[in-house]
């Protein structure tokens, strides 16, 4: 049995950059190579040994959950969470988790598409304890690298996180192995905002100064975040992410 055996998926935000003018389109169904973004995931998370998955929703929560019971694999136990306050950052929505998981606890959100070596490789490799993070040093194949969140690292701790870091050496996958403790570091984020919102990152960057967060190269692997238009078509047209 795996180590890992709960995720969280993140499904609350309405994708309008995905969905373009389709207010009927729900981001995590938006189809890639002929199946809902969502089934790649679920799929990946499966076969990692993850049983229950603990899906926070929000934008159009009843229809997003009447579509992802559809897709549930029959080894996997669903769980929903309605993040009422869904348009706010994603810290948001991983903090409405609290509480429903224990730890370790596997972390992706529902529009990436990952190849299946990246999810074995962190799930085997992660340090209990940590934050972990599947990383990626192939800077030069992001396709939109200005929306990349990117990372600096020392050996394998990461030391900072920022979609607008100048200097930087890696990019953050978007899939993590994660410590109860990251509940307790995104409230602190939010408190210094003033307690009404932060991003995953925020949390991240908290815990990457007490030197809590931890890398976990993906080497040649391929993954992709299908936020845009362009990404899907890039990712139909090179499906080498599949292997």
């Amino acid at each position: 049995m795996s180590a890992v055996s709960e995720a969280v998926i993140l499904i609350a935000g309405q994708g309008s950059r995905l969905r373009g003018g389709d207010k009927n389109r729900l981001k995590p169904f938006v189809p890639l190579l002929g199946r809902p973004l969502l089934s790649y995931i679920l799929e990946a998370v499966s076969r990692a040994g993850v049983r229950t998955a603990h899906f926070v929703v929000g934008y159009e929560s009843e229809r997003v959950i009447a579509n992802a019971k559809q897709l549930i694999p029959p080894d996997i136990k669903a769980l929903f969470i309605v993040n009422r306050e869904w348009e706010k950052q994603n810290g948001i929505s991983l903090l409405a988790a609290t509480g429903h998981v224990s730890a370790p606890f596997l972390l992706t959100m529902g529009d990436h598409v990952f190849e299946d070596a990246i999810v074995d490789c962190l799930v085997n490799k992660f340090e209990p304890g940590l934050l972990n993070i599947a990383i990626d040093r192939k800077i030069d194949s992001i396709v939109d690298l200005d929306d990349a969140m990117k990372l600096q690292t020392c050996g394998n701790k990461v030391t900072s996180i920022g979609k607008n870091l100048q200097i930087y050496d890696a990019i953050d996958t978007g899939l993590f192995v994660c410590p109860l403790e990251i509940f307790d570091y995104l409230e602190q984020a939010k408190s210094r905002d003033g307690g009404g919102d932060c991003s995953l990152a925020n949390g991240v960057e908290l815990m990457a100064i007490d030197g809590k967060v931890r890398g976990i190269d993906i080497g040649s692997a391929r993954w992709h975040d299908v936020d845009t238009p362009q990404v899907l078509e890039h990712a139909e047209h090179n499906p080498s992410w599949r292997v």
